[in-house]
């Protein structure tokens, strides 16, 4: 009895360590995505916090994202950056981080606007460039020493990353005014709840996208546009009444609701602090949901398709004939009436010249007081024997 409780007691007491070890093994292994050298900087150490890594967390939905690391590092004339890296699952993930801390910067330095400088997309501050490529998201902090290096460093890392997607979500592209609202967007991937957004109007409670939906929300001066993207027209129609209840029940309450609201597609748009209802209703004009489906096995309609392709082809054909023999007849029938005019033109002409010449009513009249023996002896008639 007394070997049993000893082996018992042993095993109670390694099975900590042995989760100790397996720790300290999976830190050891993490892979280091940052390289020993950049440009003429060298790695000095590595930094104790990072608050990219806690964004990543959030946005991933995980405590830790797919993978990080973070490295200072030191050059000529006391260069001291801080370069971080951090490794999601999808594009859209990196995207959303970029945006996300994007929105934070702007907080303390509102000219903050994203660009495509650098990696896909990115921005940069007086103390900082954090760009997005594939699934990466690098953030350099200039710590000490001149910061007009940053850009040369981060082309230097987006150089060995991977492209991905190699384009930001096409729901930005959706927005009104893609070009400007992508400056300044903020993005949500497969978002649970709204709660990382700059607002919190009470007309988002009646929205469950349970994961499956995403979110872009753009600024147009005072007024404001929301696109919630669900994955599927059947949670699309669900929000939407739910949507639509909850604003005629804000409006019964007295309480704030959207400017304007639409279902576009799979689209629920909102435009909020909007002057006024006009200025709200043009703004969702503007948005065009666009979808493109992609079959995972063989499509379905491949024989559908073959067939519209065929049909299509074949009247195109058909078109192209009949315009040529159009024109080919238009130019016969134009060539004909040249040539007939050029011809009864000359026979005119000609008639004219036989009145004008003969004053025999157009017969043909011999003059035979011209005609004698010393003119032309052989026209006389002769006489018969």
């Amino acid at each position: 009895m007394r070997l049993v409780t000893k082996i018992i007691l042993l095993f109670s007491f390694s099975l900590p360590l042995v989760g100790i070890a397996l720790a300290d093994n999976t830190t050891a292994e993490a892979p280091r995505l940052l390289p020993a050298q950049i440009g003429k900087l060298r790695m000095s150490g590595r930094p104790s916090a990072s608050s990219l890594k806690h964004k990543a967390g959030v946005v991933a939905g995980e405590t830790v994202p797919v993978a990080y690391d973070g490295a200072e590092y030191t050059g000529a004339n006391g260069t001291n950056v801080l370069v971080e890296i951090v490794r999601l699952r999808q594009d859209s993930q990196a995207y959303e981080l970029l945006t996300l801390k994007a929105a934070f910067a702007r907080q303390n330095q509102p000219g903050t606007e994203l660009g495509t400088t650098t990696g896909t997309a990115g921005y940069r501050t007086k103390s900082e460039l954090v760009f997005f490529k594939g699934v990466n998201v690098v953030e350099i902090s200039n710590l000490a020493g001149t910061a007009a290096n940053l850009d040369e460093i981060a082309q230097s890392i987006s150089e060995s990353l991977d492209k991905g997607e190699g384009d930001i979500p096409a729901l930005i592209k959706h927005l009104p005014s893609p070009e400007e609202a992508q400056k300044t967007v903020m993005f949500l991937s497969s978002f649970e709840d709204l709660g990382l957004l700059e607002i919190q109007p009470p007309v988002f409670t009646a929205i469950a996208s349970g994961g499956n939906a995403d979110a872009a929300f753009a600024s147009y001066g005072p007024s404001k546009v929301l696109i919630v993207e669900f994955n599927t027209p059947q949670l699309a129609a669900d929000n939407d009444k739910r949507i639509i209840a909850r604003i005629q029940e804000l409006w019964k309450l007295g309480q704030p609701a959207p400017t304007a609201y639409r279902r576009v597609g799979n689209y629920s748009v909102f435009v909020f602090d909007a002057p006024d209802e006009q200025t709200a209703k043009q703004l969702i004009d503007q948005v065009k949901y666009e979808q493109v489906v992609q079959w995972l096995g063989e499509n379905p309609n491949i024989l559908k398709e073959a067939e519209r392709r065929y049909i299509n082809t074949t009247l195109g054909v058909l078109v192209a004939v009949l315009k040529a023999s159009g024109y080919a007849l238009v130019l016969c029938l134009g060539m004909g009436g040249l040539i007939g005019g050029l011809l009864f033109s000359y026979r005119r002409s000609q008639q004219r010249e036989v009145t004008a010449f003969s004053d025999a009513g157009g017969m043909l009249r011999l003059n035979l007081d011209e005609l004698s023996a010393e003119t032309n002896a052989s026209r006389l008639l002769r006489e018969r024997n």
